[in-house]
């Protein structure tokens, strides 16, 4: 990294990976990347390789979120260190092939960008993933596309946390972004969500093909709702669930939630209320995919990151 006026000059973003199917069932990523391996006019840009990836072709064919093992937690050194055999489950097999073609992951050979597609089943709009709030090349990008959509709702999601990140799929880039769209159902594709999720896309391709063209992006600003605690749903001494999210709070993704105010009702009849000691703003609000990882919402608090300016080293 070198510097230039104003902030810093990065290597052009030269390769970029579309992954859709990472979970099976979430069809917006699984039609769109299925579309572009066999037409990908709408995505070629001339400045950038560009190339559309179905990541997990055995859950796609189940429609299921993953076969053995969530692949979008599979990319951690132990699994990609792992021995290859038959006895491994085959999330992780598949880790270690995307690895190989992709990667190596934290290696200067990895590819620059990974796009990972994905839908959600809580009402979070377009709702950009970031792992990292030093990395201003995904900064810039989410600036520009967010301005670029105006007015249409749209967030960021900062996952750096140092117990909640997990190891994803998009990992393995130098800048990996995840795409969470909805609400939409498992198992089924709402064409207001897939075409949010085609403009997001599409506005990130431009901005690169941009960057790598020479243009400069001066220092800006990016509002973000970073990850601060998981909440479970309410479980009895076997476990089971007590208690449902409370309709005052079903669908309120990324509004405030206050001490005091209703999070949980309860299979009885009862209200249960948030304890915090501060304002936060919940997601992933009854994802039902996280039932089997004891998540009924994600708390986040609301940030404001500062990106140096940007412009490609060499143009």
């Amino acid at each position: 990294m070198a510097g230039c006026r104003g902030g810093v000059a990065l290597h052009r973003a030269g390769r970029v990976a579309i992954f859709g199917g990472t979970h099976g069932n979430e069809m917006s990523g699984v039609t769109l990347v299925n579309l572009w391996i066999r037409n990908a006019a709408e995505i070629q840009r001339s400045r950038v390789e560009i190339r559309p990836f179905l990541t997990n072709p055995r859950s796609v064919e189940k429609c299921t979120r993953y076969v053995d093992t969530d692949l979008n937690r599979a990319f951690t050194p132990e699994n990609l260190s792992a021995p290859n055999c038959e006895d491994l489950p085959y999330e992780v097999r598949r880790a270690q092939e995307i690895n190989q073609i992709f990667g190596p992951k934290g290696s200067q050979q990895a590819y620059d960008v990974i796009f990972d597609l994905h839908n959600t089943t809580s009402n979070m709009g377009g709702t950009l993933i970031l792992e990292s709030s030093e990395d201003d090349f995904n900064l810039q990008m989410v600036r520009y596309i967010k301005d670029a959509i105006a007015p249409v709702p749209f967030y960021v999601l900062l996952t750096e946390h140092p117990v909640l990140q997990y190891a994803t799929t998009r990992s393995v880039a130098k800048h990996p972004i995840g795409l969470e769209v909805g609400p939409q159902p498992q198992g089924v594709i709402r064409g207001n969500i897939l075409e949010t999720m085609r403009s997001i896309l599409k506005h990130a391709l431009d901005f690169i093909e941009l960057f790598n063209g020479g243009t400069e992006f001066p220092p800006c600003t990016v509002d973000v709702y970073t990850v601060s605690e998981r909440v479970d749903y309410p479980r009895d001494e076997e476990r089971n669930i007590t208690a449902m999210v409370h309709p005052d709070l079903q669908d309120h993704d990324w509004e405030p939630l206050n001490p005091g105010d209703p999070i949980f009702l309860t299979f009885d009849g009862r209200t249960l209320y948030y304890e915090g000691d501060s304002t936060v703003f919940p997601t992933f609000i009854n994802e039902a995919a996280y039932y089997e990882k004891q998540q009924a919402f994600v708390t986040t608090r609301r940030d404001t990151l500062k990106a140096n300016g940007i412009k490609a080293l060499n143009t």
